[in-house]
This record gives C-alpha cells, sequence and structure tokens, in this order.
C-alpha cells in the first residue's frame, strides 16, 4: 500500500482548497501536510478547507498533524476547516472529541460558506451522520 499523499492546491473565492488524496499517516505525509500549510500561511492563507475526500486513513499522527495545522492557523488568526469526510474519518473524530474542535462539511460550498457571516450555511451534522451509517 502506497504511504503518499497528494496534496492540490486550488481556490475558491478567495479560500484556499487543498485536496488531498492517499493515506495521512506517521512519516513523509503527515510532515507534506504541515510543511505545505505553514508554506501557505506565510504566503499569507489565513482561510483554508482540507478536502479530505481522497482520503481513504487517517492515523493518530495524520490527526495530529490536522490539529496542529488547525492550531497553527488559529494563532495566525485564520481557520481551518474540514470537509468531505468519509465514514471512518468522521467516526475518529467523533471518538477522539475532535468533531468539537473542527468545523466540518459535507459540501463543499457549505465550508465555502462557513467563511462569510452573511452567506446561510448548512452544517455537517456529525452525529446524525454517524447514526445513519450505524442504521445502513
Amino acid at each position: 500500500m502506497a504511504t503518499t499523499l497528494e496534496i492540490n492546491r486550488r481556490e475558491k473565492e478567495g479560500i484556499l482548497i487543498l485536496d488531498l488524496k492517499g493515506r495521512l499517516v506517521v512519516g513523509e505525509p503527515s510532515v507534506r501536510l504541515r510543511e505545505k500549510l505553514t508554506e501557505e500561511m506565510a504566503q499569507g492563507a489565513r482561510r483554508v478547507i482540507l478536502n479530505l475526500e481522497g482520503v481513504e486513513y487517517v492515523d493518530s499522527t495524520g490527526l495530529g498533524s490536522m490539529v496542529i495545522c488547525f492550531t497553527g492557523m488559529q494563532k495566525a488568526g485564520g481557520a481551518l476547516k474540514l470537509m468531505k469526510l468519509n465514514r471512518r474519518n468522521v467516526e475518529l473524530l467523533v471518538l477522539t472529541k475532535l468533531s468539537t474542535v473542527f468545523e466540518v462539511f459535507g459540501e463543499e460550498q457549505d465550508a465555502v460558506n462557513s467563511f462569510f457571516p452573511e452567506r446561510e450555511i448548512k452544517r455537517f451534522d456529525i452525529l446524525s451522520f454517524v447514526q445513519q451509517e450505524n442504521k445502513g
């Protein structure tokens, strides 16, 4: 199994979106995520969304990296939000209580809109998501 993490950068309405693909695990992938965010922050990025749609697996180190990026962004006066997590990654956030730390969105437009206070956003309801999945 490949332990690589691809990070593709794009912008939408002035919000930086990092599309992650692969596994966010101990070693190079976790380091790459932190380095990429540090680099983006150095260039002035303060509003960032991590798109985890292509991430099939996150381990504790990967989770730790996301938290480090989140706190670094907060200290810089910015925000880091998550979108499109798969079921396993949502459960991981719930189990580690990080679902109370990160803002999580199911759809990209909702995540983007969350940076604009005047816009209406549909919050991603983690608990109902997990309950729905468990029924299925």
